[in-house]
């Protein structure tokens, strides 16, 4: 997926989406965002129990262990391990430090590089809900959030829309098309419940 992004960014602008990246960002964040988009995600599905025991130790150790926090480990292991082995590091991570990686995060960073790690770990845990909830906000109180609100119906919509929907349902108690149908109107209403469907 981020090789795509990354080929469109290069089609749509000319330029290179890391490159970019690295002159807008700086610190641990431009670090984290070039390991993100380095695209070498391992997509396996298997699970590694010695290496999620291996990883929560030395997130522990960069971070809660230690006075300070050494972000290339939490770059690692946030941008390079799978989904399934990051689930799996979570709760070795939990068992190893007492509290869940979530909290340490906070306790660990702020702002921007925050923001970033706690997305990651929330994407990796459970993407459709992290998705749903992201829909939720964009149409939550007055106003509608109309960028948010098709950036993940457009990106999503060929990949995991389906869970999404699923998985906003459950959280919310209604669907998405509903949600959608009460917070927009006219053409750009008929837009998205065509992709709703």
């Amino acid at each position: 997926e981020i090789v795509n992004i990354k080929e469109a960014y290069k089609r749509l602008f000319d330029k290179d989406l890391e490159s970019d990246v690295k002159s807008d960002t700086s610190g641990s964040l431009q670090k984290i965002l070039v390991t993100v988009l380095e695209a070498s995600r391992d997509e396996t599905q298997q699970v590694n129990v010695e290496l999620a025991q291996q990883d929560a130790t030395d997130l522990y150790k960069a971070g809660e262990g230690r006075w300070g926090t050494e972000e290339l480990a939490f770059n690692v292991v946030l941008a390079k391990r799978s989904y399934s082995q990051l689930r799996a590091t979570f709760q070795a991570y939990e068992k190893v430090c007492g509290k869940d990686i979530e909290e340490s995060i906070k306790s660990e960073t702020s702002g921007d590089l925050e923001k970033a790690y706690l997305t990651l770990v929330s994407c990796a845990k459970d993407c459709p809900g992290y998705f749903a909830a992201l829909l939720h906000k964009s149409m939550k109180g007055g106003g509608t959030d109309e960028e948010t609100l098709i950036r993940i119906l457009v990106t999503r919509a060929e990949s995991d829309l389906p869970a999404i929907k699923e998985k906003f349902q459950q959280m919310y108690k209604k669907s998405l098309a509903e949600a959608v149908r009460s917070d927009t109107s006219g053409d750009f209403r008929k837009l998205l419940l065509a992709l709703l469907h």
